[in-house]
């Protein structure tokens, strides 16, 4: 159960002072079972004229920000000290509902479910369903936890992660074509993967801890994505394609929503003309009590 310190620090740079309109963060990590905030601190620069804070219709922390003054600079400088305590794999047995591929949701969750089981993205040519089909055994019954393991695993090996700054994300069928994205292009990916097999996915933003060592995991120094599928008996199960994680070890939580443009950690406007807009720069770090 280690304890974790995430530091998160957005600056934006223009070059003269500018009004700024109402901005909305989305930095506190999501308490639970699993996961347990033990303090935080957030500083803002210019100090704001309010900050007002809400749950969303997903139940995530959101801040709500407005400024009275103009200013050349604007920075948010987040710490949050939380107690995480990893979940590894997914362990269904036989006398699960969920253990084989493929099951029914039940009828009273089906109203809850439904729109995060509809796909987003058109794929008229079946794509990426065929894609998922792959990992279905065609010769005797296949586990619900290995079919998703499986595709978990053959995202993180067969796509080719690559850093792209551009806000959005790329269409799955495009991730398909080019073998290649970031974590959000992969999580969205893997979501209408398994969408497409019936199963309730979930969108989820927040941070990746990498442990000293462990130079294959990609996603630290900067907000990291993965997945949720809904599993009758083990509820919403985490699993990370982009580093093959399957289980909650080493992902911090501070958003889900259905859609990666409702799980956006920071974003808000300002008056002014583009040009006005220097640099934005963002400094990202999770470290142990042992590393710290």
């Amino acid at each position: 159960m280690p304890i974790l310190t995430i530091h998160h620090k957005t600056e934006y740079r223009y070059a003269r002072p500018v009004a700024f309109g109402e901005h909305r963060m989305m930095l506190r990590p999501r308490d639970g079972h699993d996961l347990r905030v033990l303090g935080e601190h957030l500083t803002i620069d210019p100090m704001p004229a309010a900050v007002r804070w809400i749950r969303d219709v997903f139940g995530n922390t959101v801040g709500i920000v407005r400024f009275a003054k103009p200013s050349d600079k604007l920075v948010f400088d987040s710490k949050v000290k939380v107690d995480h305590r990893p979940m590894r794999g997914l362990h269904l047995s036989p006398e699960d509902y969920a253990y084989l591929h493929p099951f029914a949701y039940d009828d009273e969750e089906m109203p809850d479910l439904a729109l995060s089981i509809r796909r987003a993205f058109d794929d008229p040519e079946h794509k990426i369903e065929l894609w998922a089909r792959q990992f279905v055994r065609g010769d005797g019954q296949t586990r619900t936890q290995d079919l998703l393991t499986d595709i978990t695993h053959a995202i993180r090996r067969d796509f080719v992660y690559r850093r792209r700054y551009q806000p959005g994300v790329q269409e799955p069928l495009e991730t398909l074509r080019t073998g290649m994205g970031t974590c959000r292009d992969f999580a969205l990916f893997m979501i209408e993967a398994v969408r497409s097999l019936g199963y309730a996915a979930r969108f989820v933003s927040g941070y990746l801890h990498v442990r000293n060592g462990e130079h294959d995991r990609v996603g630290g120094g900067s907000t990291h994505a993965w997945v949720q599928v809904y599993l009758p008996g083990a509820g919403w199960v985490e699993f990370d394609p982009t580093n093959g994680i399957v289980g909650n070890t080493d992902l911090i939580r501070v958003a889900i929503a259905r859609e990666p443009r409702q799980a956006v950690p920071l974003w808000g406007s300002y008056t002014g003309s583009a040009s006005d807009h220097l640099a934005m720069k963002v400094n990202i770090r999770v470290v142990s009590e042992t590393q710290s």
